[in-house]
C-alpha cells in the first residue's frame, strides 16, 4: 500500500533527509518518478536567466506584455526563441484583459504577488524549461509536454502545478495559468494535450516542429508536431482538387485527442517529476539520481481554464495512483454522461436543459446565433451595431432561410431574430449571456469550434471534407488563396487552432454555389442565398441529432470523451462566470458538480463557485466595448481558487462552500469604464449568505438567483 503524503509539509524536510523514509514514500508502486517516462521522447532544456529572457513572460516583463508585438529578423523565416516569445506574448494576451484598468498590474499579473501587492517589479522568473514529445515513436501523436521549474523552487516545500493549454491551443496556451505555480516557486507542467496552433501545408507539404519552426515534411520524419495521416498520391489528388488547404491537428488527427486530455495532463505530471529529479534529485554514490521528489511528498494541483481545465478533472478522474492531489480550473469544457442522473434549479425555476456536449451545444449556436444576433433586445449589446454594419446582409438572409426550413415561425427579420435568442436561451444559455451573442457571432465562434470538434470527434481526415468544410487563405471576396509565408511561419505563436482568424487561415465552404468561398460569405446550394453556409452548419447539427455514418463515428467519439464525475475524494475547487455564452455554466460546471456530488456523496470535497458579472473571454473585456463596465476578470478567481486548494493542502483550511460571489461592474461609459478595484471583485466567502449558498440534495443542484 502507498505511503500518504507527508503532512504538515514541513515535514517534508525530514522526509527528504531521511533515505529510509523516502524508500517508503518514495512511490512505491507504479513508475518511478526518477526514471524517465517510456513515453518521452528526446528531451531539449534551455536555461533563461530572469533578464534578458525568462520562463513566464519570455524577457519582455509586465510591461512588455502589455505593449507592442514583439518583432521578428526575417518573418518569413523566424528563429525559434523568436516564435517562443510571440507565442508566449500572444496567449497570454489571449486570455486576459491586459489594460490596467481592467486589472492587469493591478489585481493580476506578472509584477502581482502572490498576497495581491503589485511588488515584484516586471515579474520576470529565472529557470529552466524542459520540452519533449509523449509518443509511442510512431510519430503519429507527438504530443507536448513542458516543464518549468523555477529556480525558486524549494526543495523542502515541492510542489507542481498543470497548465493544459486552453481552446485548441499550443503548449503555451496556458501560460498566464501557469503564473501563480511560478510565484508559488512551483514547477509547472504544460501540454499542448494533442491539439496546436501550427498546421500541415498540404500544397507545399511543409509541417510546424516542437520549437515551432518549420520543416519539409519528409525532412521532419517523426519529428513533426503534426502531420496529416496521407499518402504523396492522396495529397497530390486533394491538392489538385482543392489547393492551398491546411490541415489542423485538433481536427484532423483523427485520434479523438479529447478522450485523452486526462491521460496527457497525468503525462505532464509524470515527466514534472522526472524534471524535478533529474535537475534537483540527489545523487547516490553510484551518480545516479535517488527519488527526491517523489508523490509522496510533493503537493501536485490539477489547474488551467477552458479546455485544459476539463483536461484538468479528466486527469484527476483517471488518476488512481495518487499523481494529483488537488484541483483548481477555471470554465472548465467537461462533457457529461449521456444520462448524468441531475439536474439544475436557479432559484425557483428548473434549467429545461442542461448537460448537453461541447459539440451539441456549439452545433445548436452555430445554426441560430447569427440571427439570433440581430435582436432588436440586444440594441445595447456590445458590438451588436458593428455586426449589423458588418454582416447585417448575411445575417438577415439566415434568419431568412432559418424559416423557409421551418425552423424559424415569425414572419419578419426582427421578429425571427428575437425567436432565434429565445431558442438559445431555452436551450441552457442564461439571460446574461444573452448580450454576448453579436460579438461571438461576429467573432465565428461557433462555427469555428464546432468544425474543429465535429471532424475531431468523428475521427474525420482533412480530405473527407466534413460536412464540406475546409481551411485556407482568403482573398477579401472570400476566394481561397495562398497564405503569405511570414503569416504561415508564424502561426505556432499567432495562432488558436481553430480557424478563422483575422487575416489568415479562414473557414472555407468547399460546397458554396460558385465554388469554394470563405464560409461566411458563401452561398448555400439548398436556398441559393448568401445565408452564411447554413447548409454547413444544418449538417453539422445533424451529426449530433441524426443518425447516418458520420452520425454514428460523431457519437461514438462524443461517448469516449464523456467524464464520470469521480474525483476520488481530492479537494477541487471550480469558478465560472454565470454570464459564459461559449461554455454555458449548466452544460458545464453546474451539472459536472452535481454529478461529482451524486457519484461521491459524503466524499465529495468539491467547491462550485458561480461569479456573476464575469463570461468566458476575459481579453473580450478589452476587445469589445460594453464589456468593459459590464464584466470582471474571472481570472482573480483562479487565483483564488488555487489559494483556497493550497491553503487546504497545507494547512487543512477548509475550502469555501460552493457559493455564488456577486461582484460588482465597473459600471461607467462603455469603452472607458473606470478603473477596477478590490470592491469589484469581492473575496470567496468562507460562510456565504444563505441566499447566496449553493446546495445539492437527491439529485438536483439549486443556484441562487
Amino acid at each position: 500500500m502507498r505511503c500518504e503524503k507527508l503532512r504538515p509539509m514541513p515535514l517534508c524536510a525530514v522526509a527528504l533527509a531521511a533515505a529510509t523514509l523516502l524508500a517508503a514514500c518514495g512511490g512505491d508502486d507504479g513508475p518511478k518518478a526518477n526514471v524517465k517516462p517510456e513515453f518521452v521522447g528526446t528531451v531539449t532544456m534551455l536555461e533563461y536567466d530572469g533578464g534578458q529572457d525568462d520562463l513566464l513572460t519570455a524577457g519582455l516583463g509586465k510591461t512588455g506584455l502589455a505593449g507592442a508585438a514583439p518583432g521578428y529578423a526575417d518573418a518569413a523565416a523566424p528563429r525559434a526563441d523568436e516564435l517562443r516569445r510571440n507565442a508566449i506574448y500572444n496567449n497570454y494576451r489571449a486570455l486576459l484583459d491586459m489594460t490596467a484598468a481592467g486589472g492587469y498590474g493591478v489585481l493580476y499579473g506578472p509584477n502581482v504577488a502572490l498576497d495581491g501587492s503589485a511588488s515584484l517589479g516586471e515579474g520576470k522568473v529565472a529557470g529552466g524549461e524542459y520540452i519533449a514529445y509523449s509518443d509511442d515513436g510512431t510519430g503519429r501523436r507527438n504530443v507536448t509536454l513542458m516543464v518549468q521549474v523555477p529556480n525558486s523552487f524549494d526543495a523542502k516545500q515541492p510542489c507542481i502545478v498543470t497548465a493544459t493549454s486552453s481552446g485548441s491551443r499550443g503548449v503555451y496556451g496556458a501560460i498566464s495559468a501557469g503564473e501563480w505555480a511560478l510565484k508559488r516557486g512551483c514547477a509547472v507542467a504544460y501540454t499542448d494535450k494533442g491539439t496546436g496552433a501550427a498546421p500541415h501545408d498540404l500544397s507545399n507539404d511543409t509541417v510546424p516542429l516542437i520549437d515551432g519552426t518549420r520543416a519539409a515534411s519528409g525532412a521532419a520524419g517523426t519529428s513533426a508536431a503534426f502531420r496529416a495521416a496521407l499518402t504523396d498520391s492522396e495529397r497530390a489528388a486533394f491538392n489538385a482538387a482543392t489547393p492551398n488547404r491546411f490541415a489542423f491537428k485538433h481536427a484532423h488527427s483523427q485520434q479523438n485527442p479529447e478522450k485523452d486530455w486526462g491521460r496527457f495532463t497525468l503525462q505532464a505530471v509524470q515527466f514534472a517529476f522526472y524534471v524535478l529529479n533529474e535537475r534537483l534529485g540527489e545523487r547516490a554514490a553510484d551518480g545516479t539520481r535517488r527519488q527526491t521528489f517523489t508523490r509522496g511528498n510533493t503537493l501536485v494541483i490539477a489547474s488551467s481554464i477552458s479546455n485544459g481545465g476539463g483536461a484538468a478533472l479528466a486527469a484527476a478522474e483517471l488518476d488512481d495512483a495518487g499523481w494529483i492531489d488537488a484541483v483548481a480550473v477555471s470554465e472548465p469544457a467537461v462533457e457529461l454522461p449521456a444520462d448524468p442522473g441531475v439536474s439544475i434549479r436557479r432559484g425557483s425555476a428548473a434549467v429545461p436543459v442542461s448537460a448537453k456536449t461541447l459539440v451539441d451545444f456549439t452545433t445548436y449556436a452555430q445554426v441560430f446565433q447569427s440571427c439570433a444576433a440581430l435582436a432588436p433586445s440586444l440594441s445595447a449589446a456590445p458590438f451588436q451595431s458593428s455586426y449589423v454594419t458588418l454582416v447585417g446582409a448575411v445575417a438577415t438572409q439566415r434568419c431568412t432561410s432559418l424559416k423557409a426550413k421551418g425552423l424559424l415561425t415569425a414572419a419578419d427579420t426582427a421578429s425571427q431574430a428575437e425567436e432565434a435568442l429565445a431558442k438559445l436561451q431555452s436551450y441552457g444559455w442564461e439571460r446574461e449571456a444573452q448580450v454576448l451573442h453579436p460579438s461571438l457571432a461576429g467573432s465565428e465562434v461557433a462555427p469555428a469550434v464546432a468544425v474543429t470538434f465535429a471532424n475531431a470527434l468523428a475521427r474525420a481526415g482533412v480530405q473527407d471534407r466534413l460536412c464540406g468544410y475546409g481551411y485556407a487563405g482568403a482573398s477579401a471576396l472570400g476566394v481561397p488563396q495562398p497564405l503569405d509565408a511570414a503569416t504561415l511561419a508564424t502561426l505556432f505563436a499567432t495562432g488558436n487552432g481553430v480557424p478563422p482568424q483575422p487575416n489568415s487561415v479562414q473557414l472555407i465552404n468547399e460546397n458554396a454555389v460558385g465554388g469554394a468561398a470563405r464560409d461566411l460569405l458563401s452561398r448555400s446550394p439548398s436556398t441559393n442565398a448568401f445565408d452564411m453556409n447554413l447548409d454547413g452548419a444544418l449538417c453539422l447539427r445533424n451529426l449530433v441529432e441524426g443518425n447516418d455514418a458520420w452520425a454514428q463515428r460523431l457519437k461514438a467519439g462524443v461517448d469516449e470523451t464523456r467524464r464520470n464525475g469521480n474525483l476520488r475524494g481530492r479537494p477541487a475547487v471550480i469558478v465560472h462566470g454565470r454570464a459564459d455564452a461559449l461554455l454555458p455554466a449548466s452544460h458545464t460546471s453546474r451539472p459536472y458538480t452535481a454529478l461529482n456530488k451524486r457519484v461521491e456523496g459524503a466524499a465529495s470535497k468539491l467547491s462550485y463557485i458561480e461569479v456573476t458579472n464575469a463570461q468566458h473571454f476575459d481579453f473580450f473585456n478589452q476587445a469589445f466595448p460594453g464589456y468593459d463596465n459590464r464584466y470582471i476578470p474571472l481570472h482573480v478567481y483562479l487565483n483564488r481558487a488555487l489559494d483556497a486548494v493550497w491553503a487546504n493542502l497545507k494547512n487543512g483550511t477548509a475550502l469555501p462552500p460552493s457559493q455564488v460571489v456577486r461582484t460588482v461592474p465597473r459600471g461607467g461609459t462603455p469603452g472607458a469604464a473606470p478603473a477596477i478595484t478590490a470592491a469589484n471583485v469581492p473575496a470567496i466567502a468562507a460562510t456565504p449568505a444563505a441566499a447566496d449558498r449553493i446546495d445539492y440534495a437527491t439529485g438536483v443542484l439549486t443556484i441562487p438567483d
